[in-house]
Parts: structure tokens; C-alpha cells; sequence
């Protein structure tokens, strides 16, 4: 059942007792249960009395509790239904049979509570406790309405799930019921029948408007995928999670699709929780009226909010419409559009009274009633909305009358593009808005919205003889009262409100894509394909206080660090210095920070080079940001990781880093600190910070970490995982050794089942490794290929298994393949008649590749009873080498011998370069001069994109190698306009 259906019976029937009950609702406690156990909006308002029956049968049903308790084996009551509670769901058709289960799920319910009671994983007893209050209502939705065809909560279908399968504790040898359940109701994600009402989801808070619904038009994706996302979301799952393991579900989205839908819909619950504190606040100054309630209800935005709500705000002096209806004239305003034949408005004067004193001033008192009737009015204003789209409407700005002298004239020259600029609003681009604001914020520019004098006049027409139309004949004078209230709600109401949506458009979207940008070139850079292998010399310039040098080993081990003063008329002498050190560590490769006498020390080393003076090392060299490596130089992390090194030498050490690790190594730094974005300092740093922290765990998760040799730093970016988890993980590991399985992570305090299902398909344990250092005997390493794991009894979180129980390492903890899928990874090596020795070898390849040959993948699912996203996912694993890297798809460093100069460029010539920045005006190209050039974002057309090469984004992103051409060079002001030829 939708939820507007609903909200029209309310507003029909509902009393100011009945609004001031919801504004109650809005505030009460999670933490009460009680109040928990009785929350049901929708059907407590009209019918309070009702709601009672259930509340006294359940202590009628307690009994039964402990009667089928017992049915859930050898004690593992609390742990099955807690891992079942942490499964994601698809939206299917649910038999009404199946709701017969609801009481005992209750009961099941509430025996997972008790068992849970003293468990310190605080969240998941909240999660459990907001279950709960939907299977009550649920329960109480079932005898109410038999009849009722309103899909089940995910709750519901979690416990039905309960009692169809087995009661597995772990992933390992169990058949996952997510897994079943999504083969047999929809095996791709998608209903094979979508019922009217399946993407109805209970929200909170409740509005006049479905959130899917509304989420789907604003992002333009599909009802029941918005609907599985909202389920997914609501179960905590994270992002890389729901990419690479529930891809049925979402129809294939990528990352920043997801990303983009999770903000909305962030948003959109913002605005419900806004709209209903605002409620509660004007129902307790007893302002709240059966109109205004509707009106607040149907908003969606924080404009429409204001709009409506700005009247009722605590010390508002109230508007002209509030001042003439308390002198009593909202009945005259209402007799002229419902009766104007019986309106005298001759009779409310009185001489004593300011306001009504004459004839003139109850007119105006009219007028302004009218004209906030109309601005307030849904249909009028969507409407004029509707009306704005098929026009041209235009932002323009120009240079403010500045009589401040605190305004810098360089600052008003930066701004000389839009000291005299119109643009339509839809042809607008992000980055001019973005340039816009800041220039109206600095106070050098004056921004507005022109709307045509047609929209105007084609709205009041159409309010005279429509919408505000009399009903019945008005004379000429209050014909003209009329007119007048149309023109003065447009332009005192109306245009404004417009003025500000418009406004608000426009910069949320372009706030969005920056941080989209942002996020694309961060992933492009956190991608760079590692140079592993490699002993490197890495140079942090400078000029007064020397170069500072670190040699780091292919292990990343710190294996000298130095200074040399390269440009203070020493040279010649540091030469032999840097050539002893090169030749003591047969270093052939030296990385150069893009920061202060960047230049001069990249010349001195391509000097060398020439000269061939490192002879017989063939050493070359490449130039990589430095961008945030002195802020991380400081921090505690690198004081816990260098102790006792000097903050300058560090940053050396981590310059060389990023080029054998990138990603290991720029998850030390704040993202935002990186120096890859655009208007970074002026778009929203909530929404900024949660999208980087949000693609560097994306990042690191799909790049997968060995839990035995990884850094706790990187490792809190696993999906699942955060600061604690990792530190706990990194405490156990340093008390009981190397992890042999993933089934040992469960043992990691404060990692509790929901944590494992997120975290455990992106952490690899290498079996080489775990054969090499762990004191196992032969016996155990030859039977390596078993996928046994020992019992171990998990019902009770306090029971701790024996660290020297003998657990066996499992082939499959080194792949992508998620431990809920082993019994279908099996399942389908018997079927292909391989063997877990043969993991990543070419016979596996050659075993899958025969068998997709023949049979073909979407019957091979079929035949194992899964999804072809979940095959695809296995046959990867399988088949994937033990160190496949999927960054070496993307670029590696560029090393060069050789440097160019400035004065060396002419128009026409075509160089190789290696995109530093993408920026939505252009992309900043290095060429090696020094100076990186602009590819203007019109030269960047989808014919010049790479076809052949695999991408991630649509765009180029930081670190690809590119052809282009010299278009323009301005050499006192250090600029170069290139073309781009063709992505290398």
C-alpha cells in the first residue's frame, strides 16, 4: 500500500489532536521499546484505539516463544538469526502464505534480542530493534487487512528465510540463503512480475510523496532498482560490497551511479526529517493548520520548505498576508474568489482601526492574502514551473559596484570572463556556476536570473481564467484587485522563490559533478599500476635547504636516506655522491617531487643521464606529485611508521612510494589534501569528504589487501572495516600469529557477522605465505587443497575458540570469491573436473574456457542455482593468477632520459604527455616543460577516447599517457593550448 494513499485518508479525517499526535510521533525515542513496539503511523493516527489489540496479545504469545525455541539446533539461536538479519534482499512476490510465519518470527525475533542483550555490537541491537517495530506493524497490517498485496518489510523475508534453510553458522560450506532466495523469486535482480506497490518502502518518517518514486525521477533509474538500493542501504551494506557482490540486484550500476543515488536519497530523507521538526515547531506555537500541513507534506526540497515554513519562524515579524489577516480580512479575500457578488467591502472599514481606516488600505489588506494564497498554492507553482522549462530563462552576472578596498585587483582580473556574461540555465556549464558563486561570495560579481516577460503574462492569463478564476461574476474593481494580487505574487513571491530554486539547482548539480570529478581523478590516481620490483631513489627538491634523498627497497624497506645541496654551486661534488649511492644499491631509477626546484633538479639529473655519468646503470627518471606528502611527513602515522627520521626525510621516503605503491601509499593522506580537484574549498565538505573517503575504500577493496603483511592504515579502508576493526585485526594478528583462513576473522573482536560479510571477499590470504612461515607440518601443507575448517562452536559471543585449534588454509581465501559463494565455487570445480591446486593456472583457464564453450554461462548458472554476476565473480577467482593486479590496465609512471624547455615548443609540434589533473573546463596535460598545458574540454571528443583499452570513467583521469598538439604558447604568462590527437 503507497504511502499517499494513506496520507489523503489523514488529511480528510485528521484533527488538530491528530497533527499534534504526529508532531509527537516525529520526536519520540528509538531507545523506548515500548513506544518501538507501537510505531506505526499510517494506521495509529485514524484508528488510536486499534492500535491496543495487538500491544495485549503479546504477552499471550510469550509462552510459545520458549515453546519453539528449542527448534533452532545445538544452541546457535542468536548467531543464525543474526547472519540471516545481515543478508541483503531482492523485491519479489511473497505468497501470503508466507506471512503465516510472522508471529513466530516475532518470537524468533525476540530470542535473538535476549541472547544479544549484553553484547557490546550496540548498532546491530538497534538494527534488531527497528526489525522489530516492522514485524509488528507488519503483524498487525496481516489481521487487519487479509486482502492486503503490499510487499513484506526485508525483515519479514529475512525470517521467512530463517525457516526454509539450514542452520548454517558459517559462509564456508553453506549454501548462502541470499543466494536461493534470489534464484528462485528473481534470478537477475530484476521481478519477472513487479507488483503495483513492490517499491513501497516504510520510511521513518512519512511524507505525501514515495521516496522511490521520487528518488527514481530524480536519478533516472528504474522503480525496483531504487527500491533494492534503499534495502541494500538499509542494511548497511557498503558500496564495493553491493558492486561486486550483488550486481543482479542493482542492474549492473557502476560505482558513481550508486554513489549519486545514495545522495539523493541522503537528501531527500534530510528534507522529510526538516519538514516534520518544522511541524512539531509551529504545532507548538499553535500556528499549525489543516492547509499548511498539507503544504508542508509536499515538499521535497529545502526551497519549498523555506518557502512555505518562512511565515511561522520564531521571531518573524509575520508577513503583510499574516498583518491583514488578523484585522479579519482572509473572509473578504476568500468572498471574492467564491462569491464576489455578496462582497462589500465599503462595510469593513473602520476610521479608528490602522489597516481598515480606508477603502484603499482592506484593498491592499486583500491583495496580499490573495497573492499568498496563490505563491503557497501547489498547482500554481507547478505550474509556473512547468512553464519555465519550455523558455528560456538565463543567469547573468556582471562587476559589482565594489566600494570596499579590501577586494585585490588581482583577484577582480581573475574574474574578467564574467564580468559581462549570459548563459542559459540549461546550457550553463558546472564550472562557470562554481566561478559565479565564488565570484558573488568574494563580492566582485552581481548574479541574477532573468525569466522572460512572457512567462509572467502567460501565467496570470492562465490564473484568471483557470486556476483563481471567480465563481462568479466580479465586478471591475475586484477584477482589478485580483490582477493586482497575481502581479504582486509573482513578483514579491513568486519570481524570488524561482530566483532561488533555480540558483539552487544549478549549484547542487554542479557541486555534484565536481566531486564526482574529484572522485574519478582520485580513483585514476589511487590506480596507477604499481613499478614493483624496484629499488628507488626518491628526490625531494629544494633550493636553501637541499635535496633531500631516500633509497627504499623492493619491499619498501628504508635503506639509506641523505641530503644533497644540488643547486647551491655544489653540483659536481653531490654528483659522486649520488652515483656512489645508486651504484652501492643498484638503484637505476630516481622519482622526482613536482615541488620547488622541481625543474632545476630534473634538469641535473637529465644532464647527467645524457652524459651517460651513471655508467654501466641505464638510469632513468620520472617526475610524480608530491602534492600532500609534507602534511603526512608530520602526522602521527608517519612518526609510528619512520620513528626517529626527520619529517623532511620522510617526505623523500613517501615520494618514492607512490611510485612502487601508489595506493598503499596516498591512503596515508586526507584525499582533499591530493591536489587532483576543482573548487575543492568551495563545494559542500560533507558531501566532498564522505564521496573520497567512499571511492578510496572502493579503491582499496577492489585492489584487495593480504591481511598478513598490510598496513593498518590501509587496511581501515576496507569495506566493513574502520579504524578499530583494523586495529584489533592488527592486535590479533600480532598475538596469535598469521590468519590461515578468513574464518579466523570472525574471531577479531568487535567484527561481528554483518562486518565479516562486508570485509571478507576483499581480504586475500596468500597460501604461499602461510605455507613459508607458519609452523605447520608437511602433512598439513600437502592437504592444503582440503576445505576443511574446524568446528567451532559461535553461538555465544563470550566463548572464545583455543588459538592452537589446527585449522586448515583454504585455496579459495587467496581470490576475489566471497566465502558465501565457496559451496557454489565446489560445486562448479567438480563440475568442470578441476581441483583447488589448479587455481589460477592456465589447465583451470583452459577447463573454464571448453565448458563456457559448450554449455555457455547463463546455463551453467542455472545448472548451480545462481546468478550469472555470481558465476562470473567465481570464474575470475578461479582463473586469475595468485598476483593478478587489476591496476595494470591502467598507466605506469612515465620515465624519461630527456627534458624539454619551454622556449623549446612551437606551434604545430606533437608530444607525448601524461594528464595530471581533469578539470570540467579542460585537462592539464604534463608535456615535461615545467609547465603542464590545457587540453580545452571541447577538444576532448569521444572519437579521440581509446575503444580498445579498458576504462573506468568516460573522461581521462590522472596518470594516462596521451598524444597531443601544440596549439597556442604564451610564454609570459606560462601558458600552452594543446589538442588532443589519440589516448596512448
Amino acid at each position: 500500500m503507497s504511502s499517499l494513499p494513506r496520507r489523503a485518508k489523514l488529511k480528510t479525517a485528521a484533527s488538530k489532536d491528530e497533527c499534534s499526535f504526529l508532531s509527537e510521533l516525529s520526536s519520540s525515542s528509538e531507545e523506548d521499546d515500548k513506544e518501538d513496539s507501537a510505531w506505526e503511523p499510517q494506521k495509529k493516527v485514524p484508528r488510536s484505539r486499534k492500535q491496543r489489540v495487538p500491544k495485549e496479545s503479546k504477552p499471550k504469545r510469550m509462552p510459545r516463544v520458549k515453546k519453539h525455541t528449542p527448534k533452532i539446533s545445538d544452541g546457535l539461536e542468536g548467531m543464525v538469526v543474526k547472519e540471516e538479519l545481515n543478508s541483503s534482499v531482492a523485491i519479489a512476490d511473497v505468497n501470503l502464505e508466507e506471512r503465516k510465519n510472522e508471529p513466530n518470527t516475532v518470537q524468533t525475533e525476540k530470542t535473538a534480542k535476549t541472547k544479544r542483550k549484553n553484547s557490546a555490537q550496540s548498532p546491530l541491537v538497534r538494527r534488531t530493534k527497528k526489525l522489530k517495530v516492522e514485524e509488528t506493524s507488519k503483524d498487525t497490517n496481516v489481521e487487519d487487512e487479509n486482502n492486503s498485496t503490499e510487499m513484506p518489510s526485508t525483515s519479514t523475508m529475512w525470517e521467512s528465510t530463517c525457516k526454509k534453510e539450514k542452520n548454517e553458522v558459517d559462509f564456508t560450506f553453506g549454501q548462502s540463503p541470499l543466494k536461493k532466495m534470489k534464484t528462485e523469486m528473481c534470478p537477475q535482480g530484476q521481478p519477472v512480475k513487479l507488483p503495483a506497490n513492490a517499491s513501497s518502502i516504510k520510511e521513518e518518517v512519512e511524507m505525501n510523496w514515495d521516496i522511490v518514486q521520487v528518488l527514481s525521477e530524480r536519478t533516472n533509474i528504474e522503480l525496483w532498482v531504487c527500491a533494492n538500493i534503499i534495502r541494500l542501504f538499509n542494511d548497511d551494506n557498503t558500496i564495493p560490497f553491493i558492486i561486486r557482490y550483488r550486481k543482479e540486484l542493482i542492474n549492473n550500476l557502476d560505482a558513481d551511479s550508486l554513489r549519486e543515488v545514495q545522495q539523493t536519497l541522503e537528501e531527500l530523507r534530510t528534507v522529510a526529517k526538516k519538514v516534520h521538526s518544522t511541524i512539531q515547531k509551529i504545532k507548538k506555537d499553535g500556528k499549525m493548520s489543516e492547509c499548511l500541513f498539507k503544504a508542508l507534506l509536499n515538499c521535497k526540497t529545502f526551497e519549498e520548505l523555506e518557502h512555505v515554513s518562512a511565515p511561522y519562524k520564531t521571531g518573524s515579524k509575520g508577513t503583510k498576508a499574516q498583518r491583514a489577516k488578523q484585522l479579519g480580512l482572509e473572509g473578504a479575500a476568500r468572498t471574492l474568489l467564491e462569491n464576489p457578488g455578496a462582497l462589500n467591502l465599503l462595510s469593513s472599514i473602520k476610521p479608528n482601526v490602522k489597516g481598515l481606516s480606508t477603502l484603499q488600505d482592506i484593498e491592499t489588506g486583500v491583495q496580499h492574502i490573495l497573492a499568498d494564497m496563490i505563491a503557497k498554492d501547489k498547482d500554481t507553482l507547478d505550474f509556473i514551473r512547468k512553464l519555465c522549462q519550455n523558455r528560456h530563462i538565463c543567469i547573468q552576472s556582471c562587476l559589482a559596484k565594489v566600494s570596499s578596498k579590501k577586494v585585490n585587483e588581482k583577484d577582480v582580473d581573475k574574474f574578467l570572463l564574467y564580468q559581462n556574461f549570459s548563459c542559459s540555465i540549461r546550457n550553463i556549464h558546472h564550472h562557470q556556476i562554481l566561478a559565479i558563486n565564488r565570484g558573488e561570495n568574494l563580492k566582485i560579481l552581481t548574479v541574477k536570473v532573468n525569466i522572460p516577460d512572457g512567462v509572467k503574462n502567460e501565467f496570470c492569463r492562465w490564473c484568471i481564467q483557470n486556476r483563481w478564476r471567480p465563481r462568479g461574476f466580479a465586478r471591475p474593481e475586484l477584477m482589478k484587485i485580483l490582477h493586482n494580487s497575481l502581479d504582486d505574487s509573482f513578483k514579491r513571491l513568486i519570481y524570488p522563490l524561482l530566483c532561488r530554486e533555480f540558483r539552487a539547482k544549478l549549484t547542487s548539480d554542479a557541486e555534484k559533478e565536481s566531486v564526482m570529478m574529484f572522485g574519478r581523478n582520485l580513483r585514476q590516481l589511487l590506480l596507477t599500476s604499481p613499478v614493483p620490483g624496484r629499488t628507488l631513489m626518491g628526490v625531494d627538491p629544494g633550493y636553501k635547504h637541499g635535496c633531500k634523498l631516500a633509497i627504499i627497497s623492493p619491499t619498501s624497506q628504508i635503506l639509506h636516506t641523505d641530503v644533497v645541496y644540488l643547486h647551491s654551486g655544489q653540483g659536481f661534488r653531490e654528483a659522486e655522491k649520488i652515483k656512489r649511492l645508486l651504484l652501492n644499491f643498484n638503484c637505476s631509477t630516481v622519482v622526482i617531487g613536482n615541488g620547488t626546484a622541481c625543474r632545476e633538479t630534473e634538469a641535473y639529473f637529465a644532464d647527467l643521464i645524457m652524459k651517460n655519468y651513471f655508467a654501466p646503470l641505464d638510469v632513468v627518471y620520472c617526475i610524480v606529485s608530491e602534492a600532500g606528502a609534507s602534511i603526512y611527513s608530520v602526522s602521527p602515522e608517519a612518526n609510528k611508521e619512520m620513528p626517529g627520521l626527520d619529517p623532511n626525510l620522510r617526505s623523500a621516503v613517501s615520494i618514492a612510494r607512490r611510485v612502487q605503491d601508489p595506493l598503499a601509499e596516498l591512503v596515508k593522506i586526507e584525499p582533499k589534501h591530493i591536489g587532483v580537484g576543482m573548487y575543492q574549498h568551495d563545494v559542500s565538505q560533507i558531501l566532498l569528504k564522505a564521496t573520497l573517503d567512499s571511492i578510496v575504500e572502493e579503491c582499496v577493496s577492489f585492489v584487495g589487501v593480504d591481511i598478513n603483511i598490510c598496513s593498518e592504515v590501509l587496511l581501515r579502508h576496507i569495506a566493513g572495516l574502520n579504524a578499530n576493526r583494523a586495529k584489533n585485526i592488527i592486535e590479533w594478528r600480532e598475538k596469535n600469529g598469521p590468519f590461515i583462513n578468513r574464518e579466523q576473522l570472525k574471531k577479531v573482536k568487535g567484527l561481528g557477522p554483518k562486518s565479516f560479510q562486508q570485509c571478507a571477499g576483499f581480504i586475500r590470504i596468500n597460501q604461499d605465505y602461510i605455507r613459508t612461515f607458519c609452523s605447520y607440518s608437511s602433512q598439513h601443507a600437502e592437504s592444503s587443497t582440503g576445505v576443511e575448517v574446524t568446528n567451532e562452536k559461535q553461538g555465544k559471543k563470550k566463548s572464545k575458540t583455543p588459538v592452537n585449534v589446527v585449522l586448515k588454509p583454504n585455496p579459495l581465501d587467496q581470490t576475489c570469491i566471497h566465502p558465501e559463494s565457496y559451496d557454489i565455487a565446489m560445486r562448479f570445480l567438480s563440475f568442470i573436473g578441476g581441483t583447488l591446486c589448479e587455481i589460477g593456472k592456465p589447465e583451470m583457464q583452459q577447463k573454464i574456457n571448453s565448458l563456457l564453450e559448450k554449455e555457455g554461462i547463463k546455463k551453467i548458472a542455472e545448472g548451480l542455482q545462481t546468478t550469472v554476476h555470481t558465476l562470473q565473480v567465481i570464474i575470475d577467482g578461479l582463473s586469475q593468477p595468485e598476483s593478478f593486479d587489476f591496476r595494470t590496465d591502467f598507466d605506469k609512471p612515465d620515465f624519461k632520459r630527456s627534458i624539454v624547455c619551454l622556449e623549446d615548443l612551437q606551434v604545430g609540434t606533437v608530444l607525448t604527455g601524461k594528464v595530471q589533473n581533469a578539470t570540467l573546463f579542460g585537462i592539464f596535460v604534463d608535456i615535461g616543460v615545467g609547465r603542464a598545458g590545457l587540453i580545452p574540454i571541447r577538444n576532448v571528443t569521444e572519437a579521440k577516447l581509446s575503444k580498445t583499452k579498458k576504462r573506468r570513467s568516460l573522461g581521462l583521469g590522472p596518470g594516462e599517457r596521451v598524444e597531443v598538439r601544440v596549439l597556442h604558447i604564451d610564454i609570459p604568462r606560462s601558458r600552452i593550448t594543446l589538442d588532443l590527437i589519440r589516448v596512448l
